[in-house]
């Protein structure tokens, strides 16, 4: 009798130690962007942040570097089901609906505030078209802007003309022309070979590209034009996310919303704290010239007019509502 209640009780515990670890619902989640990214640790909070809200019912295990899926292969991963969530920037998404790159028009939105509008702008559509590939975005973060280093000075946008600016996408190329300039087709990775030779001589890009890839060695002025701020998605699988019992959605969207704000607060610091660097650095960091400036915002005028004869009805919705007083 005494082996018979010893073995009822070792049943029902393996039972119910089963049915308790079977509870505990597990995430993967890819980035390609490395784990010391503030976009990184952002998303890292998140999961953490996750973990604790739903006493550890939904764990989320971050894969940073491209470590599972490389970075143009993330949305795919999650939208195909392979993965349940994912974070990847909205641009590398253009070529299959031009609405993914309305962060990315160039001169559209150059500050924080003007990207917050112009996110606000855009979200409705845009998490329309995710959905309609069972994507749920959970929040979105901007990377600082995109701004122009030089090894000369530019006073003005002749100083710019028929000098060889990189460039590294089709819009980099098109403001390049629209400059005068000539585009030369640069990965960063290349790019300090490609100063130290001559190859380039100015370009845009980040001030935390800047800092890490220590562009303060060999151009010496920095313009914070902040040519277009792009935004990274962190998104869940609908089908992920719909499997989740109430309270555990309720804590995921909680967390998520802590994540947005925190990521946007970080991202303007950080901007500030990169540009301070390269300052203290050496740099020359200076505002752009009224003349510099309106060249830019002709510039953007044109490009927004480009990408509107591609993105149609929506796109011109999402411009109006960003425009609207």
């Amino acid at each position: 009798m005494k082996n018979f209640v010893f073995c009822l009780s070792a049943a029902f515990s393996t039972v119910f130690f089963a049915g308790a670890a079977s509870a505990q619902t597990k995430w993967d989640l890819p980035t390609g962007y490395g784990a010391n990214s503030f976009q990184t640790r952002n998303v890292q909070q998140f999961a953490s942040d996750v973990e604790k809200l739903t006493d550890g019912k939904l764990k989320i295990t971050l894969h940073p570097g491209g470590s599972l899926y490389k970075a143009n292969e993330i949305k795919r991963a999650v939208q195909s089901g392979q993965v349940q969530a994912a974070e990847f920037i909205l641009s590398s998404a253009a070529n299959e609906n031009p609405l993914f790159g309305a962060d990315s028009i160039p001169f559209l939105a150059t500050s924080y505030p003007a990207a917050r509008r112009l996110y606000e702008a855009a979200k409705p559509a845009q998490d329309k078209l995710l959905a309609s590939q069972g994507i749920k975005v959970l929040f979105s973060v901007p990377w600082p802007g995109q701004s122009l280093y030089s090894i000369k000075p530019v006073n003005t946008p002749a100083d710019l003309v028929g000098t060889k600016m990189r460039a590294y996408n089709p819009a980099t190329a098109r403001i390049a022309q629209l400059l005068k300039a000539q585009p030369v087709t640069i990965q960063l990775a290349e790019l300090g070979q490609a100063l130290a030779t001559g190859g380039v001589q100015n370009f845009l890009t980040s001030s935390a590209s800047g800092v890490e890839s220590k562009l303060h060695e060999q151009v010496k002025y920095f313009y914070p034009v902040s040519a277009w701020l792009p935004r990274n998605a962190t998104v869940v699988s609908q089908k992920a996310f719909d499997a989740l019992d109430k309270p555990t959605q309720e804590a995921v969207l909680k967390a998520a919303a802590a994540a947005e704000v925190r990521g946007w607060a970080t991202s303007e610091k950080a901007d500030a704290e990169y540009i301070k660097e390269l300052g203290a650095k050496g740099m020359t960091i200076a505002a752009p010239s009224d003349s510099v400036k309106a060249a830019l915002t002709a510039i953007g005028e044109t490009m927004t007019a480009e990408w509107l004869k591609t993105a149609g009805a929506e796109g011109q919705a999402v411009i109006d509502a960003y425009r609207k007083p």
